[in-house]
């Protein structure tokens, strides 16, 4: 999900342009903001950045459509339920949010395009949005340039961090090296890695690789398909001839559900061969059959399941706006929980200005659905419990671990000696 396309600059946008970003003042009551900030700060840049009188307007850029919008249409809905509890709460510095949504449409350059209409043309003081790293690596360049604030809501593989884009989705030593560790330690030696053909799949392999040749365990085999792919014949085939203890499943969108229907069809259930997916969630699980995906096991921070007051409350208010058979899960928490802290982040810093948004964002608490939540002030990822779960009969996931605390970001992977040279960040 890295740079597609690098789009010229037409320079008409102001950093205050890029500021304004209405999502939920009055969640400072649940905000614990620990860095300094200027309280007296105003929102000078309001008025040219998507303020409008009693308004502040917000970008929402997800895939409504194509391959990805089997994962990306609910991250959305908790985003737009966010800003409702926002707005009902008053708006944020006084304004309530109005929210300019626009379709990805699962197609990389169309996500640099339409963020930059979300910042040039409509002048928003913030987007929410993404959900493949190619996306992400497209929109990036339009957010430096432009200096827009991102608010990114899916794990990815690491290896960067933006001035202009908050990660609240999982870094790699969040979710991908403590679930490679869970299955060192249950004795699964041999994987068989396989994942769509783009940046995170590719980027998350080289990091297993590592891991792998560094604590005894080997990839038996390594296969890439292209997003949308259909026909998983001839992949589970080699599955079946590698003898894999587990498969690494880094496949996104519906690829999912052609791969998980077709290794049934093969006679190979979970029994038989263990799966970790870390981009199938509940949403996914409904949409490929609970009674395909029972018993494989996934890695995330959040689950429906999850145990805290606050998720209790979510779930209920999630299923009542969107339907008593609707799911919630680790992305769109992630979504959801972005624009409550950049609400917070806003409150606190007096002000819709992007620069001092960001500055005030360091080391802002919340207690999220899935936890509490830190933004850590260093690289604008967000402090996470890891968690391992197992899919269920009924579509849920039950927690089979847990880091036991949030972990601190490290994109880089600097604490890790075996990760040395895999990345040319600093």
């Amino acid at each position: 999900m890295r740079k597609v396309h690098l789009f010229k600059s037409l320079g008409l946008v102001l950093t205050a342009s890029m500021a304004l970003a209405a999502c939920g003042g009055n969640e400072k009551g649940n905000a614990s903001p620990s860095a300094s900030a200027s309280p007296s700060a105003s929102a000078s840049s309001g008025a040219s950045a998507g303020e409008g009188g009693d308004t502040v307007k917000v970008g929402i850029l997800h895939s409504l459509s194509g391959t990805m919008a089997i994962s990306e249409v609910t991250v959305k809905n908790s985003e737009l339920m966010a800003i409702d509890e926002i707005n009902a709460k008053g708006g944020v510095l006084g304004k309530k949010i109005e929210p300019v949504i626009e379709d990805g449409a699962s197609d990389w350059p169309t996500f640099a395009e339409k963020a930059r209409k979300l910042l040039s043309e409509d002048k928003v003081a913030t987007v929410f949005g993404g959900w493949t790293s190619a996306s992400r690596k497209a929109m990036l360049p339009v957010f430096e340039e432009l200096k827009g604030l991102l608010w990114y809501p899916v794990q990815y593989e690491g290896l960067e961090s933006s001035p202009y884009i908050f990660y609240a989705g999982a870094t790699t030593n969040q979710q991908i090296v403590p679930s490679i560790d869970y299955l060192l330690e249950q004795g699964k030696k041999k994987m068989f890695l396989l994942g769509s053909d783009y940046v995170f799949p590719r980027t998350a392999n080289k990091i297993i690789k590592a891991q792998l040749a560094a604590k005894g365990g080997e990839a038996v085999a390594e296969e890439y398909t292209p997003l949308g792919y259909t026909d998983y014949s001839t992949i589970i085939a080699k599955i079946k001839s590698a003898k894999p203890d587990v498969v690494y499943n880094t496949l996104n969108g519906d690829s999912n559900v052609a791969f998980f229907k077709q290794l049934k069809d093969a006679g190979i259930a979970a029994k038989d061969l263990t799966t970790v997916s870390v981009s199938i969630a509940e949403e996914e699980v409904k949409g490929i059959g609970a009674d395909i995906l029972a018993g494989h096991l996934v890695a995330w921070n959040y689950y429906q399941t999850t145990d805290t007051p606050e998720n209790k409350t979510f779930v209920e208010n999630f299923k009542k706006k969107y339907g008593a058979d609707s799911v919630t899960s680790d992305p769109m928490e992630a979504g959801y929980t972005a624009v409550h802290l950049w609400a917070a982040a806003v409150e606190k810093a007096g002000s819709f200005d992007v620069e001092k948004v960001k500055e005030a964002a360091k080391g802002i608490e919340w207690n999220a659905p899935e936890g509490k939540v830190t933004i850590d002030g260093d690289n604008q990822h967000i402090y996470k419990t890891v968690r391992i779960g197992e899919i269920q009969s009924d579509g849920m996931i039950k927690e089979l671990w847990n880091s036991g605390s949030p972990v601190k970001p490290d994109p880089y992977l600097k604490t890790y000696d075996w990760a040395k040279g895999l990345s040319g960040g600093s």
